[in-house]
């Protein structure tokens, strides 16, 4: 919602201004200078980046106009979720954790933090790394193995807001553009009347302005808003690493859950005693359910 209202403020701001200086806006509604630059945009974009990333790049923009997906709320439900499959782990052995890990979905840790369950890439990243740890796979190989699937993930989110700086980039050029071929309309129109010339003169200008405002007060923006959700998800998964490696190397659930927690963000970092009371309050109601 925050950024929509940004770019609202960004567009009002603009026409304000300019009905304050007496704009008219009858050289501003030009279709054909739409036509021209939102066909050219498209056809950057197709041709610039594969179909699979133009499709992941619509879907994770109308995210960033939404709702934040981590919050201190989701951070410390998270922290919770690890501390539950570590002691479940712990407690249940190698044989009970390899069962869970193969129907995640059916499992009481992962339903009682059902938004997480809905994530099947968080949920293959803890499967998956929970099934090598009951295979007997080293730690090393592990982290290795941990931070070789983080580094793809980051270079398939950089592609996403690379392709829209590259659009942000190429938009007052593609103004310029449309501006051109207005002035060359203009140029032929030199014999009429002074009015005429005018008003085609100000209809290529609009190119440009469309192509400048657009860049620098749309495209520009939203994909500097994906390079920041982008960040809080590598996050993300920088903080389940955290916590897994700790689990890998033999440390007490409470121990991994606390580096997990130091490695989220410190703006969302749920406290110590607030992690520590939740945990507790947790494990009363699972004993009161047995």
């Amino acid at each position: 919602m925050i950024p929509l209202l940004g770019i609202l403020v960004v567009f009002g701001a603009v026409i304000l201004g300019f009905t304050l200086e007496g704009g008219d806006f009858a050289p501003l509604l030009k279709p054909a200078e739409l036509v021209i630059i939102a066909g050219a945009a498209v056809g950057t974009m197709v041709t610039a980046n594969p179909a699979a990333l133009l499709r992941r790049t619509c879907v994770r923009v109308r995210r960033v106009f939404g709702r934040r997906r981590y919050t201190r709320d989701s951070w410390l439900k998270t922290l919770l979720m690890l501390y539950g499959l570590f002691d479940f782990a712990r407690k249940n052995g190698m044989t009970k954790l390899e069962e869970a890990t193969d129907t995640p979905t059916l499992n009481p840790v992962f339903k009682r933090y059902a938004g997480l369950v809905e994530d099947p890439e968080v949920l293959s990243f803890l499967c998956d790394t929970l099934r090598l740890s009951t295979l007997g796979v080293s730690p090393m190989a592990i982290e290795s193995m941990l931070e070789e699937d983080i580094d793809i993930r980051r270079g398939e989110l950089a592609a996403g807001s690379g392709s829209l700086v590259i659009l942000a980039d190429a938009l007052p050029g593609l103004g310029i553009v449309a501006a051109v071929l207005g002035v060359i309309i203009t140029m032929g129109s030199l014999t009429g009347q002074p009015s005429l010339i005018g008003q085609k003169v100000a209809t290529a200008l609009v190119g440009t302005f469309i192509g400048i405002l657009s860049s620098y007060g749309l495209v520009a923006p939203v994909a500097a808003g994906l390079e920041k959700m982008d960040y809080e998800e590598l996050q993300y998964y920088e903080t389940l690493r955290a916590g897994l490696m700790a689990y890998v190397r033999g440390m007490p659930a409470a121990i991994c859950v606390e580096y997990a927690r130091r490695s989220i963000p410190t703006e969302l970092r749920p406290d110590f005693e607030v992690v520590d009371k939740a945990r507790r309050q947790g494990e009363k109601f699972r004993q009161i359910d047995h």
